[in-house]
């Protein structure tokens, strides 16, 4: 493959739609193959914009807005970071010739929950958590009397845990009503899912470029309102499971087709394996890749965007703790405590150019066994401040 210089007219462009921090990593790995990156989100100075040769602030929910400036940009690849965006406009560029990470219709079915889980389900014939879709209080109600209690309940579009809840009795649905207003995305229709018992759930990050499809080791996850907190890698499964879960990987990116690296969500209960969603994008449990693989999850989207070889090392043990603001500010400074950077751990700063409470701002990185890197990342997060 040929690599040129940025700012030159034989460019080759990459324009993420989504500027934050896993944008960032994304911006930051495309530099160094010489690619002009181009950084679009909804708010000026996001993470990405700050790495990029040129960045726009669009609502990207608006569809010619987003076409206008794809057409302005020429993008030789266009990567939708997340899931709020004009799905119309990705249909339109693809059809005028521009080429969507994976493909448009990749991205429309994984950026509604109903669109996927029925993919998974009911087309690909994947195992999955009993469901139902709601779009009413009544609905949701008589829902939770037919998948049984606990159940979760989630927006069929949004992102890091907005406007998710558990319900563990009946008398929780008004409250869980009410959180899905929440939602970062639409609250419009509900996916009310039955609770599965399992031991531990996972991240399979899986990885195609339509010649090729590798898998990174199992990373295993803790969340707290339905978003990251911890994750580790490898997480420790039997040998069946795991192959299960690669089956299960494989099946569903074919499905979708396209370039990029996937993030698989996936329960384990025993040897089982059940599907639960998927991101045609880097995951941010995935953040641990940092620190644990030759080639991160962001080195390996790159590659698979531009139909590189996917061979990586896994060079041990890992884990990664998401520090989160406690504070709102318009001019957010994150107090790192310097015991955090050693000879096997160190932290990464998004630079969000504002806070509020609860918003990812930084995330601690640990490179031991799984155990002790765990338990380090767990202590090493509290040494962090925000003011």
């Amino acid at each position: 493959m040929e690599f040129s210089a940025p700012l030159k007219s034989n460019s080759t462009k990459i324009m993420l739609l989504g500027s934050g921090e896993l944008g960032k990593e994304v911006a930051i790995e495309a530099q160094r193959l010489g690619l002009e990156v181009i950084a679009i989100d909804r708010y000026q100075n996001a993470p990405a914009h700050h790495v990029a040769h040129r960045a726009h602030v669009v609502d990207m929910q608006n569809k010619e807005a987003v076409l206008e400036i794809v057409r302005r940009e020429k993008p030789d690849f266009i990567l939708p970071e997340i899931e709020a965006i004009s799905i119309d406009a990705l249909f339109e560029a693809e059809k005028e010739g521009f080429h969507v990470i994976p493909n448009a219709e990749a991205v429309n079915k994984t950026m509604n929950r109903k669109n996927i889980r029925v993919f998974a389900a009911e087309e690909l014939g994947l195992k999955t958590s009993p469901y139902v879709f709601v779009k009413s209080y009544e609905e949701l109600v008589a829902a939770g009397e037919k998948v049984g209690y606990p159940c979760v309940i989630k927006p069929v579009m949004s992102s890091s845990g907005h406007g998710q809840s558990i319900a563990r009795k009946p008398e929780d649905m008004q409250n869980s009503w009410e959180i899905a207003k929440e939602a970062r995305g639409d609250a419009s229709e509900l996916i009310v899912e039955g609770f599965v018992d399992f031991d531990y759930e996972i991240t399979m990050l899986t990885a195609r470029n339509e010649k090729e499809t590798v898998f990174c080791e199992p990373i295993g996850h803790e969340q707290r309102d339905g978003d990251y907190v911890f994750s580790w890698q490898p997480m420790q499964m039997s040998e069946v499971a795991k192959q299960k879960a690669q089956e299960i990987a494989k099946t569903i990116t074919d499905g979708l087709g396209g370039r990029g690296i996937f993030g698989v969500e996936l329960f384990i209960k025993g040897d089982e394996v059940y599907f639960s969603e998927v991101s045609p994008r880097p995951h941010d449990t995935g953040m641990v890749t940092l620190i644990t693989q030759s080639q991160s999850e962001f080195a390996l989207h790159l590659r698979a965007v531009l139909g590189l070889p996917l061979g990586f090392a896994f060079y041990g043990d890992g884990a990664s703790a998401a520090y989160k603001a406690e504070n709102e500010s318009y001019a957010p400074v994150v107090d790192v405590n310097e015991s955090i950077f050693d000879e096997k751990s160190f932290v990464r700063v998004f630079s969000k150019p504002e806070s509020h409470k609860g918003r990812r701002m930084a995330v601690v990185l640990v490179f031991d066994t799984v155990q002790k890197a765990l338990s380090k990342a767990r202590e090493l997060v509290t040494k962090i401040q925000d003011c």
